[in-house]
């Protein structure tokens, strides 16, 4: 059966309403979403990196902690700005976080969205090259990423403390880390790459084209193309595939309340510029459980792949949320697939 997680932002703000009013909100409001989503049967918990924003950032410390206190869910991010990211230093990082949940961590990498900041990264000491682009930094700290998660020989030894002159790989290691690595993909040729380098395909509420097809058949063929791809690629295992969604039941009056007046606005797929080209936005689904079931039954990405990730709006409070993914694991997940 397909698996379900929650994918939060982790959003803080001091204004009337918001029951996430600052960082250590965000943080410890994570953590608890965390172990009451288990407690519901949802499958991940996944958050959102956003650099100079009121939004999670530094995702391990986090991700240690939502371990350390749960036992099944898996633990993740969508998606790492791997721009801003010293590749060996995140390996040591993404073992140890790995290790503490006895092999539960699903890492979402890749180049990032729009963000507040101008040049962002910059300021985090990763400078492009003459020839070299935002993309062409987060793939090669990517490569330097997963080659130091694998084992490779990365610094030189030091004869007089080792014995050796040899290559010393980062410590600690964590073996089959390697398989759970995701490429958030925003088209359809980088999924094609991102099946081609042997990670996991990750791809979220829009996609950065347009050929004029709703946005779940656009998101299926890029599927079938990954896929397609991974085949000839001759990989050794079987990768997995992620969709975001945004779904929210009305379950009850405060459900109503919030989100029931965005039910016909939000139903329909949106079509805007962003970084200098067309995007195709998802809808969302809003409305009773048994009407989002089916909606969801016929949506073509949904079905195609193994896990979906609902996006929430964490800012209303553990006990909210926790309610909305209980409807969803209850009354939506079986019509998935």
């Amino acid at each position: 059966m397909k698996k379900i997680g929650f994918l939060s932002f982790g959003h803080w703000q001091d204004v009337p309403g918001s029951s996430v009013r600052t960082g250590r909100d965000a943080l410890l409001q994570s953590i608890e979403l965390a172990v009451a989503a288990e407690e519901v049967g949802v499958d991940g918990a996944y958050v959102r990196v956003h650099h100079f924003a009121r939004q999670l950032a530094s995702p391990f410390p986090l991700l240690a902690a939502m371990a350390a206190k749960t036992s099944t869910i898996e633990l993740g991010t969508g998606v790492i700005d791997m721009r801003y990211e010293n590749p060996l230093y995140m390996a040591e990082e993404a073992a140890a976080t790995d290790l503490i949940s006895d092999g539960r961590l699903q890492l979402g990498v890749s180049r990032g969205s729009p963000e507040t900041a101008l040049r962002g990264s910059e300021s985090f000491g990763y400078v492009p090259g003459d020839d070299e682009t935002d993309a062409d930094i987060a793939r090669s700290h990517t490569e330097v990423f997963r080659a130091a998660i694998a084992g490779a020989g990365v610094a030189r030894a030091n004869p007089q403390m080792t014995g050796t002159n040899g290559l010393l790989a980062i410590q600690p290691q964590s073996p089959e880390l390697g398989e759970r690595i995701w490429w958030g993909a925003g088209s359809r040729s980088t999924a094609v790459w991102t099946a081609e380098q042997g990670m996991n395909l990750m791809s979220s509420t829009l996609l950065t084209e347009d050929t004029g097809v709703p946005f779940d058949e656009l998101q299926a063929e890029q599927i079938q193309m990954f896929r397609d791809a991974w085949t000839e690629a001759g990989h050794e295992w079987q990768p997995r595939v992620s969709v975001s969604r945004s779904i929210l039941p009305l379950i009850d009056d405060e459900t109503r309340r919030y989100f029931g007046l965005r039910a016909q606005a939000d139903s329909k797929d949106q079509v805007g510029h962003l970084d200098g080209g067309l995007a195709r936005f998802g809808r969302s689904f809003i409305g009773e459980p048994d009407v989002i079931a089916a909606e969801l039954a016929k949506d073509a990405a949904v079905q195609a792949a193994d896990t979906v990730l609902v996006t929430v709006p964490n800012q209303l409070g553990v006990e909210f949320n926790a309610r909305i993914l209980e409807s969803i694991v209850k009354d939506i997940k079986p019509a998935m697939g």
